[in-house]
């Protein structure tokens, strides 16, 4: 196999899709319950976003940041007028949004700490990676990037002192599990953040876009951060990640402090805009709460589910099973697209366009096998 040995690819071969659904090389069909882990919050080849993807590549896919396009900037103002935002740095993945926001917090208070929490998970390249206190992905490629403390979710306010730059926290761990925080614990670390003037930037590269319900997920948490993080669904499918700087940031970075060759291209920056069109929406956003609670409540229904949690169509279940075997069990035997974050947690990340109909039929689906 030409292909480097970085994932434990299951035996699939995708060649189309078409809303919630995948079909393989042979003809099957799978219902797909992860959307390309939080990526195709469109579904597949959503005709909006497949219209103006064609148009935009048949008049211009990429030129120099050097210079302006109307896709990019529109979609910078967009992004500004939707949130807290001043500004917003393009890039091309999570990873990227993250290493720019580690950026901007170390320019704003140089030789501080970025506090994270543990069991986050940032990113895979080196100073994302660093943020990313998890030792099995972490000890293969130290020494990594100094300058971050990793505590307890429910202790980083306190950890919060003057030689603080940043907290960097995600309203919703999704690749440890879907846990959930309180608005309280966030109100607490933006207190303490504010007492010493230390920024604090949220990762919304999963829970954004629409995931949680609502367009941001801060925006259900009475939260306000400095900066945030943003990827997976920004463009319905194509990589792009932002950074979206606040007030409190805004003057920090200037001409040459950081930059990326594809970054923010027009052909990208038309698919956000799309995606933008289709799920800022309130009665879009409704049925994805709709749809989460639906979720919810069917998969409470099965007997090996211990707990459920989550918020809008991210969503975990606790089984008293081993997680791995059945999310590939339903892959092979029911043709049901899941993954598994632990050993005991099964997690979902349908298309935020999947129908109540596709919920129970996921479930139903998981219900076939044998447990």
């Amino acid at each position: 196999m030409s292909l480097a040995n970085t994932y434990a690819r299951y035996p699939v071969e995708f060649v189309s899709g078409e809303g919630a659904w995948l079909t393989d090389s042979k003809g099957e069909r799978y219902l797909d319950f992860l959307a390309g882990i939080a990526v195709n919050n469109l579904g597949h080849s959503h005709p909006r976003l497949v219209e103006a993807v064609r148009e935009q590549a048949g008049r211009l896919i990429h030129v120099s940041n050097l210079f302006y396009t109307e896709p990019n900037v529109r979609l910078a103002e967009r992004l500004c007028a939707r949130s807290f935002g001043e500004s917003v740095f393009f890039c091309n993945s999570g990873a990227e949004a993250n290493e720019a926001a580690i950026k901007l917090a170390r320019k704003h208070r140089p030789r501080g700490d970025v506090i994270v929490a543990l069991n986050a998970f940032h990113g895979r390249t080196y100073g994302a990676l660093s943020a990313t206190p998890q030792e099995a992905k972490q000890a293969p490629f130290a020494p990594l990037v100094p300058g971050f403390r990793a505590v307890e979710a429910s202790d980083v306010a306190a950890a919060v002192d003057a030689d603080t730059a940043a907290v960097l926290i995600e309203p919703i761990q999704g690749e440890s599990g879907v846990n959930v925080m309180s608005s309280e614990l966030l109100a607490g670390i933006r207190a303490a953040c504010d007492e010493v003037g230390a920024a604090l930037i949220f990762d919304e590269v999963q829970t954004g876009m629409g995931r949680t319900g609502s367009l941001w997920a801060y925006e259900q948490l009475g939260v306000v951060p400095d900066a945030m993080t943003l990827a997976k669904g920004l463009a319905g499918g194509l990589p792009m990640g932002a950074l979206v700087i606040g007030p409190k940031l805004q003057e920090v970075f200037v001409p040459g402090d950081h930059g990326s060759t594809f970054a923010g291209g027009p052909l990208v920056s038309a698919a956000a805009n799309v995606a933008l069109d289709v799920i800022d929406d309130e009665t879009f956003l409704a049925r994805v709460r709709e749809t989460g609670e639906r979720l919810v409540a069917k998969l409470q229904e099965l007997p090996y589910v211990v707990s459920v949690r989550g918020r809008g169509l991210m969503v975990a279940a606790e089984i008293n099973v081993e997680a791995p075997k059945l999310a590939t069990r339903a892959l092979l035997e029911q043709q049901l697209i899941i993954n598994a974050t632990g050993a005991t947690t099964l997690r979902f990340l349908p298309p935020l366009i999947v129908g109540a109909d596709e919920i129970d039929e996921a479930v139903d689906r998981l219900k076939k096998l044998d447990i």
